[in-house]
């Protein structure tokens, strides 16, 4: 490869990340988080539990205490006993382990925790969030413990992959599919257009996560209501978990960790300035098939496309306050944004075409499939019984004013607010 490079005779790789990252990336993902979390909160619900309303509480359940022991009757709602007659519910965890129902966790909507939930439910959506990466930073240790100790097996398993998916895509009768060699395209940006590199190399560290964390935030906000929201959570979430057990049991090298041989570079990690993001003990460095960038990077693609109101309007049905242009400008971030995500993960040598290739069609076998995420229903309401938490009313939708559906069918919501 040619090389326009410096007094050393390094290729110029574009410029690395900022000196600032170690605290500037950070904070844009705090600082999505809190915005979250204020424009998604339940507007006109107090934290604090008025007077009036707790000493009225008192008195009810003071009557109510009253009036059993003058029955001879004791109601299981009052009770402090964790096993109760909430217990002989229907819903069961794993199969086995019965669990108390939805209602049941009515008792502890005041409680100074579950008010707090109540007033800011996409604190749910980051509990998920944490589970997520939780599951994805264990794949590094389960790949080891699988294929040999120290991890040597792994990598020289991963570069044999590496190699095995360049040779799939061009020595192959699919290499129809894949006219453009990896290390060409990257070649091209590395001689040619330098600049374009290194807003490549930003947008690969970048993009990923707090693009990611601020595209759920906003569609918790913009999607028309919480079950539209909830396909889109499963889908990634569901996406997620597929390419965990294949970066298990399938560790693949990326690009620029092959040999030097195959002519690639590593331009994001460099002169010791790579993202927070890419780098560190819990990142799975041989983790590049399928890829997690393009995974998102489709779903958010065609959740675009869905929110921009084309699809409905082919069915003759109009998107309330869509106009042409916002439909538009949608439906061209929904083409756009994969196809840009797609050139940049080439471009930087992370990831193979065949990685999007795959990271499509599990997205699609995820869409179609998400409600599996259901089966954990009644192991998500266990943990609310044991933390003493009401499950929150998602404020989805709020903007629309649908409110009120949220609030008279609380069996539906039990069923969204799952990952």
């Amino acid at each position: 490869m040619a090389s326009n490079g410096t007094h050393t005779g390094r290729p110029d790789l574009g410029r690395p990340q900022s000196a600032s990252r170690a605290w500037f990336e950070p904070l844009i993902i705090v600082s999505v988080m809190l915005a979250s979390l204020y424009f998604n909160r339940k507007r006109s619900y107090s934290i604090i539990l008025a007077r009036k309303r707790r000493r009225t509480l008192e008195r009810i359940s003071s009557s109510d205490s009253l009036l059993q022991d003058l029955s001879g009757n004791h109601s299981p709602e009052r009770g402090d006993s964790l096993v109760d007659s909430t217990f002989a519910s229907k819903m069961r965890c794993c199969g086995i382990i019965p669990v108390p129902s939805p209602e049941s966790t009515e008792r502890f909507q005041d409680y100074p925790h579950s008010r707090l939930l109540q007033k800011f439910p996409f604190l749910v959506e980051m509990f998920y969030w944490a589970l997520n990466y939780v599951a994805y930073s264990l794949t590094k240790q389960v790949a080891a413990a699988v294929y040999g100790q120290g991890g040597h097996a792994v990598t020289q398993m991963a570069q044999d992959h590496g190699i095995a998916i360049l040779t799939l895509e061009h020595n192959t009768f699919l290499s129809i599919f894949f006219p453009i060699e990896e290390v060409s395209l990257q070649s091209f940006f590395l001689n040619e257009h330098q600049s374009i590199m290194t807003f490549f190399n930003q947008i690969y560290s970048l993009v990923h996560i707090p693009g990611t964390v601020a595209f759920l935030s906003w569609y918790y906000y913009a999607a028309p209501n919480h079950s539209t929201f909830a396909v889109a959570r499963r889908t990634m979430t569901l996406g997620n978990f597929s390419a965990f057990i294949i970066f298990c049991f399938y560790p693949c090298m990326p690009p620029r960790l092959l040999p030097e041989s195959f002519g690639f570079k590593d331009t994001v990690r460099q002169d010791n300035a790579e993202s927070v993001w890419v780098g560190g003990a819990n990142v799975n460095q041989l983790a590049a098939m399928p890829s997690l960038h393009f995974t998102y990077a489709f779903i958010i693609g065609c959740t675009f496309i869905y929110h921009s109101g084309l699809l409905q309007a082919l069915q003759g049905v109009r998107t309330p306050g869509r106009s042409t242009v916002g439909m538009f400008g949608f439906i061209m971030a929904g083409i756009l944004y994969p196809m840009l995500v797609l050139t940049v993960i080439v471009a930087t040598a992370n990831h193979y075409w065949f990685d999007a290739t795959v990271a499509t069609v599990s997205v699609t076998a995820a869409f179609l499939c998400n409600r599996i995420w259901y089966v954990l229903l009644p192991a998500e309401q266990l943990l609310c019984w044991i933390l003493r938490i009401k499950k929150p009313i998602p404020t989805t939708g709020q903007r629309y004013g649908l409110r009120e559906e949220f609030d008279t069918r609380p069996k539906i919501m039990v069923s969204e607010v799952i990952v």
